[in-house]
């Protein structure tokens, strides 16, 4: 007996020890207060100011004078609101022609116009903020600026375009008309090296033209260098598909978006939640939890930021918007 006692008093806190240290080591700390729930708008339906699956969100303007747009990808519809949560007007109807939408993704805002990723129609149409079709980019094919299922898109300072190719597994950089320049992974192919991904669903353009891609079902984020260089990866272990419910680990990354200092937001799907990171990947915060009421969300697609700092998250399961402000 004295024998096992001292045994157990040897191994326990040894196994407790390095259980320490691999908490440390592999789940980061948080450097900032989570941020409060304010308010939510929308519901189930087909009507005005409701929703039947909404996906990507983004924002414009400042002060009253915000517009926040919704992509209601079931409605085959943009709809727009104001600030806080007020209808104001919507635009598209399912369909293939232009000015009809196949399922909108994650949506941009860049240079007074809105660019809308349409995973049924494999491509990426672009709209006047009134909801004039103005253009279509890409279509159905694994070729150079085709398409299979995009789920986002990013727009450079100079008017280039980044695409996050779902099913083609592989972000494309293009010109403002489409023109192909570039691409990262090998179409078709999945993997978890650097560079490689597995089914990417947005991608966000930061400080000095840097490239934030949600490399989606590998559950972490990859940033490249304006020239194309791969720089990081961040997301649990070593950022290779190892998915989890802690501080910087994620469970499906759905979208991205940035803010005016840099900080990176980035929709966790499984894990109800949104998490905030600074532009290098350090972990900030995180803020949202499973369910349906204040401050809850059932599975988060869509993630915006507006000027003043306020966070507006797409809550997919709930059919609804959900905003949030720092303490």
């Amino acid at each position: 007996m004295k024998s096992k006692s001292i045994f157990l008093l040897i191994v326990f806190p040894t196994v407790a020890g390095l259980f320490a240290l691999l908490w440390f080591a592999l789940v980061p700390a948080q450097k900032e207060p989570p941020y409060v729930f304010v308010a939510a708008f929308g519901a189930k339906g087909s009507g005005a100011g409701e929703f039947r699956d909404p996906t990507g969100i983004a924002v414009t303007g400042t002060g009253a004078g915000t517009e926040v747009f919704v992509a209601d990808a079931r409605g085959g519809r943009i709809q727009v609101f104001g600030p806080t949560g007020a209808f104001k007007r919507q635009f598209g109807q399912p369909g293939k022609g232009p000015g009809e939408l196949g399922r909108p993704m994650n949506l941009t805002i860049a240079g007074g116009e809105l660019y809308v990723a349409e995973y049924w129609n494999d491509r990426v149409q672009v709209f006047g903020l009134d909801g004039t079709s103005k253009r279509i980019i890409g279509g159905p094919g694994s070729g150079p600026g085709q398409f299979k299922a995009p789920g986002g898109v990013a727009v450079a300072a100079n008017g280039d375009l980044f695409v996050a190719d779902f099913y083609n597994q592989r972000i494309q950089h293009l010109k403002a008309d489409g023109t192909f320049i570039r691409q990262w992974g090998t179409t078709g192919a999945i993997g978890i090296g650097a560079g490689e991904f597995n089914y990417p669903t947005d991608v966000a353009v930061g400080a000095k033209g840097v490239l934030y891609v949600a490399d989606g079902y590998n559950d972490r984020i990859q940033t490249f260098a304006a020239d194309g260089k791969f720089l990081d990866k961040w997301g649990g272990p070593l950022a290779m598909n190892i998915w989890g419910p802690f501080q910087g680990w994620f469970a499906t990354v759905t979208a991205l978006a940035v803010d005016k200092a840099g900080n990176v937001f980035a929709a966790d799907f499984y894990n109800n939640r949104i998490q905030k990171f600074s532009r290098a990947g350090t972990f900030l915060t995180a803020f949202g939890e499973e369910g349906s009421g204040p401050g809850q969300m059932s599975y988060v697609t869509g993630v915006a930021v507006a000027a003043d700092g306020t966070v507006y998250a797409t809550d997919f399961g709930g059919n609804r918007v959900t905003i949030w402000r720092r303490r």
